[in-house]
């Protein structure tokens, strides 16, 4: 018997009950949904654990309170859950999908991936979307029947499409693979459990991402402004961040600059949130969608900002930019990262045999089969994309008798 989870769940929110099931049929649980077993897993997945040592901005060491992935993705589920419970849809779901968003990111955030894109241009190259995928249907290793988690269609689903269609109705590719095409890793996954790519996901993967954009935007603040490299005088080029810090002084004239930082960073989410739910429960009355699979068919997303404040989320991510993510202070770290990258995986595409047993075990058997070239290089892929960042610097130091520090010299 399935669990059922909630009574006032939308006939739009996605039902564990009607699930499209797992790749690999699995018996009902008698205590949970299966999307509460889909959470529990990617949970106790070595991936999620690795989560806490990779960057999301700033490496860890730089100090104690910047985010982490995995401080970030704890946000994003709580986001998810307060926007999936204001509109009736499945929490555990949308949980699920905040949770595992960041799962294919490598070491160095942002850095390592754009090295690792670098490093596999031409041989079917990398996007952390499609990590996240490996991860969950291949890599993973905790079962004694298959590889991955076997999770459900539904997560899955979320996973590859919480940005939207991937294609077009006429399988083009849409958006960020115009240009290289669809991930030949969702491909291969596509053609022997269909995730239909041409359509938009559930409600409750819409609310993840937008989720992420929501946590993104107040954290960055938030250390960008512990670190020094803006002031609460700087945030006022943008007006919405202008009218807050006005609401906060004239409510709180001469507040600490913690609290000031604090009660600035609960506001833009409570905006924000709020923001999300009304525009979101207006869309969906007027498009009165009768089941998830309705959500799916739509042509516009279902779960978003309104136009004013996705203009504000432009603006602020416009501010961030120069001043955060491209700050000279954090590209000398970045490049540093990405040399640190780069001499790994050239050093295991030529000696192979300097990973673990595991890794250089299953790379002998790729030599001994003929040598594929993309082969090889998928699979130092994902043994460097699985790295912390710690790890990526004490495996660049057994192997090169050097590291660097990767600080960017921020005061706090």
């Amino acid at each position: 018997m399935q669990p059922i989870a909630y009574v006032n769940r939308a006939l739009y929110a996605a039902n564990p009950a009607a699930t499209r099931g797992r790749l690999i049929p699995e018996p009902f649980s008698p205590t949970r949904t299966d999307f509460q077993r889909d959470r529990d897993r990617i949970i106790h997945s070595t991936a999620f654990r690795r989560l806490a040592h990779k960057t999301q901005v700033f490496v860890p060491h730089e100090g104690d309170h910047y985010r982490t992935r995995l401080t970030h993705t704890i946000e994003v589920g709580q986001i998810a859950r307060a926007l999936s419970r204001a509109l009736a849809l499945d929490e555990d779901l949308a949980e699920a999908l905040a949770l595992a968003h960041d799962l294919g990111h490598t070491p160095f955030g942002h850095t390592g991936e754009d090295a690792l894109e670098e490093a596999m241009a031409g041989f079917g190259g990398f996007d952390h979307n499609a990590q996240a995928l490996r991860i969950v249907t291949r890599l993973e290793r905790r079962y004694a029947e298959f590889d991955g988690l076997n999770l459900s269609w539904e997560t899955l689903e979320g996973l590859v499409k919480h940005n939207g269609p991937l294609v077009g109705k006429d399988g083009a590719p849409l958006e960020r693979y115009r240009k290289l095409g669809v991930p030949l890793a969702i491909l291969e996954y596509d053609a022997i459990h269909p995730l239909e790519l041409s359509t938009f996901a559930s409600a409750e993967a819409q609310a993840a991402a937008i989720a992420d954009d929501v946590a993104y935007n107040a954290h960055d603040i938030d250390d960008g402004l512990r670190n020094g490299l803006f002031g609460f005088d700087d945030l006022r080029e943008v007006d919405f961040l202008r009218g807050l810090l006005d609401e906060i002084e004239t409510k709180y004239p001469g507040l600490e600059r913690p609290r000031r930082l604090n009660e600035l960073v609960r506001r833009i989410i409570t905006r924000f949130v709020e923001d999300v739910i009304t525009e979101s429960a207006g869309r969906l009355a007027e498009a009165a969608p009768a089941s998830s699979a309705a959500v799916r068919a739509q042509t516009r997303p279902m779960v978003t900002f309104s136009p004013d404040i996705a203009a504000v989320d432009v603006a602020i991510k416009g501010f961030l930019y120069p001043r955060m993510y491209r700050h000279e202070r954090v590209m000398r770290v970045r490049e540093e990262a990405a040399g640190v990258v780069r001499r790994l995986f050239d050093r295991f595409v030529a000696w192979p045999e300097d990973m673990p047993a595991e890794w250089a075990a299953s790379a002998k058997s790729i030599v001994s089969e003929g040598g594929n070239e993309t082969r090889l290089r998928r699979l130092v892929c994902d043994y460097i994309a699985g790295m912390t960042d710690r790890y990526a610097l004490g495996e660049h130091r057994r192997l090169f008798d050097e590291a660097p520090e990767l600080r960017a010299g921020f005061t706090y």
